[in-house]
């Protein structure tokens, strides 16, 4: 699909998939590369062939080991330059957090910092055995804003979210898997076929049910007075109206797999 020198995307089936490609520095992400996730992930929501998106880092020593410092210089040199970077971290977030369709982040080797920040964004998160997780914002005195941390802690809840931050080490796949953070940990030379096959069986599902178990969850997590249950009750509707559904029962009944149009 879109290729650049750092972040590249492309289409297998009905799977999209956004690499980080900075393997010389374990993926540390600079403010092009926020703004190309941010753009390559609009493009992917607008894709209607594309049902799910895997994200993940070039090369195997890392997801995204955080912030590229060495560009530090010349993107946060001034107020504006670091008002503009943390604005481009934050759309990269939202477009992965409020992506419309599924979001697996594939995670080998460092997941730290801003990495753990765009995973935590993803629905699902699959890692090797390998993987290390880290926010080590109190080693470097960093303030952490309430977005990031509210995201994290839908995740692993409020005890998990304060020892992270707390203690600011390196947790290994087991301890995140413990924590709810990682989702599965397969062995490192299984990641990649793994992710593809479970990448296959969600995109082999009826779209439209996916889509809105995504939203009603997402609309869960949101306080009472600011869950849109209207549109929650449409999406219920919409699936049992549409040809998937037929299709659904039809292949029900004449025990073969379905064919959903995502209509």
């Amino acid at each position: 699909m879109t290729n650049s020198d750092k972040v590249i995307s492309r289409k297998d089936g009905n799977v999209g998939y956004l690499v980080f490609n900075n393997p010389e520095r374990r993926n540390a992400m600079s403010l092009e590369m926020w703004e190309s996730c941010s753009r390559q992930m609009a493009a992917f929501a607008k894709d209607p062939d594309i049902r799910v998106a895997v994200l993940t880092g070039a090369g195997d020593k890392a997801f995204i080991a955080g912030a590229d410092i060495s560009k530090f210089g010349e993107e946060r040199a001034s107020d504006a330059g670091v008002r503009k970077y943390n604005e481009a971290v934050e759309a990269a977030y939202v477009s992965v957090h409020d992506f419309p369709k599924p979001t697996i982040a594939m995670i080998r080797g460092f997941c730290v910092g801003g990495g753990m920040g765009l995973a935590s964004c993803c629905d699902l998160r699959i890692c090797s055995e390998d993987a290390k997780f880290a926010v080590p914002a109190a080693k470097l005195g960093l303030g952490y804003g309430y977005s990031g941390v509210k995201r994290l802690m839908d995740v692993v809840g409020p005890s998990f979210t304060k020892e992270i931050f707390y203690t600011a080490r390196l947790f290994d796949a087991a301890e995140a898997r413990t924590m709810g953070l990682a989702n599965r940990v397969v062995g490192n030379d299984e990641l990649q076929t793994y992710v593809k096959d479970y990448a296959a069986t969600i995109a082999a599902n009826a779209p439209l049910t996916v889509d809105s178990i995504k939203f009603i969850v997402g609309e869960a997590l949101k306080d009472d007075n600011k869950r849109d249950m209207k549109r929650c009750d449409e999406l219920v509707n919409r699936c049992f109206k549409s040809v998937d559904y037929e299709e659904g029962r039809s292949a029900f009944m004449e025990k073969r797999k379905p064919a959903f149009k995502g209509r």
